[in-house]
This record gives C-alpha cells, sequence and structure tokens, in this order.
C-alpha cells in the first residue's frame, strides 16, 4: 500500500484529499470503508479523486490510501462465464456475501483462486519468453485459455510445473527467482498491445437478415444503433449477442434497466449457441453496471470490458463487444466532469468527448498479436439519442469514427416492424470489403439479389407519394404489383421476431428467402406484359 492522507472536502463522488505524490489515475482507497476511487485532478497540494462507489456515511478526516498502479483488471481462467459489475468484482460472489443488495468497500477478486485447473505447459525451461508469448494452456469450458507472459519477460524459465494448478500458485520460476504467475493485471484505460494491424475484411454474420443482407458488418469493424426510446436497440443487441458468428462475446449492460439485464441473464442461461451447440453463456463475459448502481463505477465498466475482450482477442479468438447503451456511459462523464466544474461543451457534455469516444472505438480491429497468431474486436454500441435526435452530440461524434450507422427508426417500431433498421438512412462502410467473402463463400448472385432488392425498395418509396394522392385503385398493375413485391420484402425478408426460430437467419437461408420474392415478381412482371391481370398474374 503506498502513502496516506486524509479527506478535506466532500462533493458526491468526489472528494478532496491532501495527498501529494500521487498520480493522475492512481487507485486510492477511501475512508474507513475503503471505497476504490481514482485520481482525476492533481493540484499542488492536493488530489481530487472519483469514487465509484456510492458515498453516503463518508466523513472529512477519514484516511486515503494511494495504491501505486491505477485502476487494473484481473486476465486469466474464469473470466468467461462470468458477470462482473464496473469494477470487475464479480456480482455473484458478491451476492452470496452480501445478499440481493451491494454494500460500500467490498474488495472482491475477480477470479476464483480455490478453483483447480489442468494446466498443460508449453514454454520450457532455458526458454525466455518476452510479452505476449504462451506459456501454457488450461480448459475453459469449450476453449482453450492461453496463459501469455505479462510485462515481466527476457529472463530465462528456471522450471515449468504441469498438472493442477490453482490462480494463487507460481506455473513456474524464473532464473532470478521471479515467480511465474497463472494470471497478470492490466490498466484499462491502456489499449493491449499488438503487433500490427488489418483492415477489416471478413463479415461479422449476425444472423439478422436486414445487417448481413444490407448493411454487412465486419470482423474487426465498428457499428453503433442510434434509436429513442422503444425502437428496439436492447433487443436488437441481444439477438447478435446471441447469434453472431464469433468465439467469445463481452456485454456490457451500461446504465440499462436491470429488469431488462436480468431477464437477458436468465434467457442467455437457458439458450444454445447456434454455431457450437453448447450454452450459450460459456463464450459470454458479462459486465453489468444498471441504472441503480454508481454512477462513476459507469464511465468505467466499458474499459474494464473492453480489456477482457482484448485479453480473448490477443489468445487469436474473434470477440464482439456490445455496449448497451454508450449514451448511458457519456451522460456519466457529464456528471462527473460537471462535478470537477470542467467547462461545458455542447449540450452539457465535457469538451473531449469525442476524443474520449474516438480512444475508445480504435481499440477495435483485427491484429496480429504479440505471440503472432490473428485476433479479431469487433464492436457493436447502442445509442440512445434524447427524444431521437441523431444531431445530438453522442451520435455525431460516433458517426465520424465508426464504420456502419444503423439508425433504428422510430415510425417503423410504432408499426411493429422489427428489426426496426431505416433501410434508406442506414449505411455500412464495409459493404465492398465483404461482398467477395458473400460471392465465393454463398452465391455468386448475392450481389445481384442485392442490387434487385435495394431498386425494388427505392422505386415502392417513390410510387409511395403518387399512391397516396391517386390511391392504389389509380396505380398500373405493373406499379400495383412492385408494391406488393415491396410489401413482401418488408414483412418476410426485413422483419424478424426475435423470439421464434426466425431469429436466426444463416446467409444461404437469407439469400434464399429473397432470391424466392424476388423471382416470383419477375415472374408476375412477365404474365403482366403478355396482357394477364393483376389477380391472375399473383
Amino acid at each position: 500500500m503506498g502513502m496516506g492522507g486524509r479527506i478535506q472536502a466532500i462533493s458526491g463522488p468526489t472528494v478532496t484529499v491532501d495527498l501529494k505524490g500521487l498520480k493522475l489515475y492512481e487507485r486510492v482507497y477511501v475512508g474507513n470503508a475503503m471505497l476504490t476511487g481514482e485520481v482525476v485532478r492533481l493540484e499542488k497540494e492536493k488530489a481530487v479523486i472519483q469514487i465509484y462507489e456510492d458515498t453516503r456515511g463518508l466523513a472529512v478526516g477519514e484516511p486515503v490510501k494511494g495504491v501505486g498502479m491505477p485502476l487494473t483488471v484481473r486476465l486469466g481462467p474464469g473470466l468467461l462465464g462470468g458477470m462482473f459489475d464496473g469494477l470487475q468484482r464479480p456480482l455473484e460472489r458478491l451476492r452470496q456475501d452480501m445478499g440481493p443488495f451491494i454494500t460500500g468497500g467490498k474488495e472482491v477478486y475477480a477470479l476464483d483462486y480455490m478453483k483447480r485447473w489442468k494446466f498443460t505447459p508449453v514454454l520450457k525451461a532455458g526458454e525466455a519468453p518476452t510479452m505476449g508469448t504462451v506459456i501454457g494452456t488450461v480448459d475453459e469450458g469449450a476453449f482453450k485459455h492461453y496463459i501469455m507472459c505479462g510485462n515481466y519477460s527476457g529472463v530465462k524459465v528456471a522450471h515449468m510445473r504441469d498438472g493442477d494448478i490453482s490462480l494463487d500458485e507460481p506455473l513456474g520460476e524464473y532464473e532470478d527467482g521471479r515467480e511465474i504467475p497463472g494470471c497478470n493485471e492490466w490498466p484499462v484505460r491502456m489499449a493491449r498491445p499488438y503487433r500490427r494491424k488489418f483492415a477489416p475484411a471478413e463479415p461479422l454474420i449476425t444472423g439478422q437478415r436486414s445487417i448481413d443482407f444490407l448493411f454487412p458488418l465486419a470482423r474487426g469493424g465498428t457499428a453503433i444503433f442510434p434509436g429513442g426510446f422503444g425502437t428496439g436497440k436492447t433487443i436488437l443487441e441481444q439477438s447478435v449477442a446471441k447469434f453472431a458468428d464469433v468465439d467469445i462475446v463481452v456485454y456490457v449492460g451500461c446504465g440499462e434497466r436491470g429488469n431488462e439485464m436480468a431477464d437477458m441473464i436468465a434467457e442467455f442461461e437457458e439458450l444454445q449457441d447456434p454455431w457450437s451447440k453448447r450454452p450459450l453463456r460459456e463464450r459470454t463475459v458479462l459486465v453489468v453496471n444498471t441504472s441503480n448502481m454508481p454512477v462513476a463505477a459507469r464511465e468505467a465498466s466499458i474499459y474494464t470490458a473492453v480489456t477482457m475482450a482484448e485479453y480473448y482477442r490477443d489468445m487469436g479468438y474473434h470477440v464482439l463487444f456490445l455496449a448497451d447503451s454508450l449514451s448511458r456511459w457519456a451522460e456519466a462523464l457529464r456528471e462527473i466532469s460537471a462535478s470537477l466544474e470542467e467547462m461545458p461543451g455542447e449540450e452539457g457534455y465535457p469538451t473531449y468527448l469525442a476524443s474520449r469516444l474516438s480512444g475508445f472505438l480504435e481499440r477495435a480491429g483485427v491484429v496480429e498479436t504479440m505471440n503472432g497468431r490473428i485476433g479479431s474486436l469487433s464492436m457493436i454500441l447502442s445509442v440512445s439519442p434524447p427524444g431521437g435526435d441523431f444531431t445530438e452530440p453522442v451520435t455525431q461524434a460516433c458517426l465520424r469514427t465508426t464504420g456502419a450507422f444503423l439508425m433504428l427508426d422510430t415510425s417503423l417500431a410504432h408499426r411493429r416492424h422489427y428489426p426496426a433498421i431505416n433501410w434508406f438512412q442506414s449505411y455500412s462502410l464495409y459493404a465492398k470489403e465483404v461482398a467477395g467473402h458473400y460471392r465465393e463463400k454463398v452465391s455468386a448472385e448475392w450481389d445481384e439479389m442485392l442490387l434487385r432488392c435495394r431498386q425494388l425498395l427505392q422505386q415502392e418509396e417513390a410510387l409511395r407519394e403518387v399512391a397516396e394522392i391517386v390511391g392504389a385503385e389509380g396505380l398500373q398493375d405493373t406499379d400495383r404489383m412492385l408494391m406488393r413485391t415491396a410489401e413482401r420484402i418488408r414483412t418476410e425478408f426485413l422483419q424478424q421476431n426475435a423470439y421464434s426460430d426466425d431469429a436466426f437467419s444463416p446467409p444461404d437461408r437469407t439469400l434464399a428467402i429473397i432470391k424466392g420474392i424476388v423471382n416470383d415478381h419477375d415472374r408476375a412482371m412477365g404474365k403482366l406484359k403478355q396482357g394477364a391481370s393483376l389477380e391472375e398474374a399473383v
């Protein structure tokens, strides 16, 4: 433990202390309750600390101790299937210790140090590992967990253990006497290193036809789902989390309603992964910081989660990071900034909102890891603009750096069209990069069907204004046929029920559905040209 001082002033979650020698973003323990905090401002004789827990009962004059290191997460076997709060405290273990209501100041290790793992060493005596070198492996559910060397590297290994181990036991020893740990810590605000980054080229298959077909996502890419209240952001993100073609999912409930998270967790316990046929919970890490939990921890929660996602990416896995919702995170940032009396920017958000978001989104990508493997980290973030106003600062800041914009339309949601993705306002910058994959792996007709689908929807949009004026009966049979086909595309193709067997649509099925609709349209149009009536042609 580092140096100590005393509390001088308290303002909500912000505390001023007379402790010199601290560093910016250093972790501290505040008060007799040992609440976790982080240094957010340094002045000549004092430091300002942001506390990540409820500060009720805290008093001036209580002790403060610096830890000497920033806010970190523990990385090792046992994260998969886990559920943590914004500070990586395991919620299930907290519930066992405290009951359903969490009290402050409880320090609980994120990993289970009593559980035993079958360890298989990869490193041999006499080898000198560097950062990222695989030391050995353990089986973590269906996944092989590669235990990697941390910052301590360049020294030869004296000996390695083999067999059952627990995380509080060393895996071996270096020649200088230092122990080789089974887990390591990493600062949450620092991106994990890699050798090089590649441009996204493979599609991220979500099972949602409107996304995979019209606005494809890419592994290692970023996307946002902005939408007003009731447009289905949470259900869409949860559907993607269930069915996306990735190895591991890290899901952050950032400021969302607790009952929604409880329903999702209960559903995840029962569902089966459509790709591996194993329980879905086995490949998922949940970070839960709901709206009734301390707001300051909400700001840290997405960094806690993305660091764990990067850790599995470094093993060579394809990882999907989902945050619901980024607006709640930005509101927490605004609240913290206001308590620090910083200069407000647009709509009261801090002036560094855009740069903070850009720095976070840059942590996505396809990379060659430090041990030579290829891994990817994809990000899908929901945004809740107040009143459905997409010109607000959070949506605009995301638009500058994300590769896909999937606008959730309130009018579509009111018509019970889910997912309520607006097919005219949305876009994906990855369409050209991933088109070749669909042509080769699914069908050479993919591009042709995509073009026909877009044309039919655009033609129907132009006809709709005419139909509103003259009525559907005033249109020619060919135009009425086109509107009927576009209606089929919307109801049979673009709509998907998240609670039915149609919730997941693989690419070959997606192509078969749209191809059937387009072929029916072409046959009907051929009959109309030969003089048949609309009723005969259908």
